[in-house]
């Protein structure tokens, strides 16, 4: 218990930890002749999460040189198995690996990214993004942020009104630019909830991304930006809030 509060600091700075999940690989025979101190290195990377109470999962990431496999653990805290579940996906397909010794390809991913462990990916534009006011309604909920990125080249931004906080209006438009967004991974059961707290005139509805990927995300009427301030040049609602402190 001392080395879990000990070690609950360091999940204020970082939002996961990659380890190898085995430091080495042993023969049959090696293992045999010493399966107690074998056995306790191979656990070196490993043996801590549960005492810690640390949730994790281990990804296939290749071959060394020598032709035995290599992977990696993904470590995060106490229930963000489906953030870290969905960065595994995402790590198994870009190494394009096959389903074990199987050679059989990975099935299709499906719905998207992160479809398959139980998490919405939503994008945020405004008052939602890492450190702005809003933010705590995302990690309250176990979201977990998979994507800094942009919209593709379609879209206008307006700085609405009202407030505290001040927040901005996605509107499609072919006229538009890209804007700057962070991609969060939700998980599932929390989406209702947190779709009771986002007042009118916004909403969750598809946004498209730069690289041509649709993903649920935060979109205004069209109506509500009569006379709001257009603020597209900057790219993003952060560039935005800088120039007006500056």
């Amino acid at each position: 218990m001392e080395c879990r509060r000990a070690s609950e600091n360091t999940w204020e700075q970082v939002d996961l930890i990659v380890t190898p999940t085995a430091g080495t690989i042993y023969r049959i025979d090696e293992v045999e002749a010493d399966p107690v101190g074998l056995n306790s290195n191979l656990g070196y990377y490993t043996n801590f999460m549960n005492l810690l109470d640390l949730c994790a999962v281990a990804v296939p990431a290749g071959f060394q040189q020598d032709g035995l496999p290599f992977g990696l653990t993904l470590v995060g805290r106490a229930f963000a198995d489906a953030a870290l579940l969905a960065l595994a996906e995402r790590l198994q397909r870009a190494a394009g690996l096959p389903v074990g010794a199987t050679g059989h390809p990975l099935p299709a991913a499906g719905g998207g990214f992160g479809s398959a462990a139980g998490v919405v990916p939503i994008a945020v534009c405004g008052a939602h993004l890492s450190g702005l006011p809003l933010n705590p309604q995302l990690t309250e909920r176990g979201a977990w942020l998979m994507q800094q990125t942009r919209t593709s080249a379609g879209y206008r931004l307006y700085a609405l009104a009202g407030g505290p906080p001040q927040r901005p209006g996605l509107v499609r438009d072919a006229g538009g630019a890209a804007i700057d967004v962070e991609v969060w991974a939700m998980p599932r059961e929390q989406v209702g909830g947190f779709l009771q707290l986002i007042p009118a005139p916004l909403g969750l509805g598809k946004v498209e991304l730069e690289d041509g990927r649709w993903v649920s995300g935060f979109i205004c009427e069209p109506c509500a930006i009569a006379g709001a301030e257009e603020v597209t040049r900057w790219g993003g609602w952060r560039d935005y809030l800088a120039s007006r402190r500056g």
